[in-house]
Order: structure tokens, then sequence, then C-alpha cells
């Protein structure tokens, strides 16, 4: 297998539909992909393996008035036949270096306390600063959505 990481860009879309099983969480919407890629400071990195996308990274810069831009790594994925490879460690390294070319200081991720597998990739990467921390969160469901459907 030969892997390559690759960032998307616009007009990157036909590679997208060539997705591996369960590489992300739902199938991918044209419409979706290509509202995301027009917002300045969203970002993918893909791995992808003999023209198929076996895995995704998101991520979004956050700047803020008072402290310097961070990037927030939204999503990492790997399709589940290819796990355990390093591949998540790779698309991550890509989109760690890609926020320090955009000018930020501090990147951050957070996952559920039950997905081992992701802990592991994260804990791996603790140097030079990372460590886990505390964290609760909230989700809100806004009520306009009917039941079932989200948003675009």
């Amino acid at each position: 297998m030969e892997l390559e990481i690759v960032r998307l860009n616009q007009g990157d879309d036909a590679l997208v539909m060539r997705v591996a099983e369960d590489g992300f969480d739902e199938p991918v919407r044209p419409d979706r992909l290509a509202a995301y890629l027009r917002e300045p400071g969203h970002f993918m990195i893909f791995a992808v393996a003999d023209g198929v996308v076996i895995g995704q990274c998101a991520a979004v810069i956050h700047r803020h008035p008072d402290k310097v831009s961070e990037l927030y790594i939204d999503e990492v994925g790997v399709s589940p036949a290819f796990l355990r490879q390093g591949i998540a460690t790779k698309m991550l390294d890509a989109m760690f270096e890609l926020g320090r070319e955009l000018g930020c200081r501090e990147a951050w991720v957070g996952t559920e306390p039950d997905n081992i597998a992701a802990r592991a990739v994260y804990e791996a990467r603790k140097e030079p600063h990372g460590a886990a921390e505390e964290f609760v969160m909230y989700v809100f469901e806004y009520p306009l959505c009917p039941a079932g459907q989200r948003g675009v």
C-alpha cells in the first residue's frame, strides 16, 4: 500500500467521494463539502491509499481578540481496516505543521474518555507540551432542526 498524506483544497471534491468504509461518520454530501472548503480557516488532511481516502483529519483555526490563534482539531478518523498503522499520527503531524505555517501557537483536540485508541494516539504526542486536561463538554441541539435531522 502506498500512503499519501494530502491537504484537501477546493476542487478536490472527486477525491472525497472515494472513501473507504467507515472513513467518515456519515456519507459525504457534496454541498456540505463545498461549504466547508469555502470557509476560511477550515482545513482537512487526508490519508490516501491507492486513490481511496482511508483517513481524515479536520481542523479549524480559532482566532481570539485576547490571545494567539489556536488550531482546533475537530475530527480524526481512520477506516477500521487501516487502524494501528500510524496513519492518524501522520495526519496529525501534517495538521500541526499546517497550523504552525498559519501562525497558530497551540493545537488542541478532544475525545471521549472511553475512546482508548484515540487517546493512545494523542498520549504518544505529549512532547513537547501536550497532555490530557480535565474537560467537560455540553452539546446543544437547536430546537429548529426536526428530530433526526442535522443542519447543513
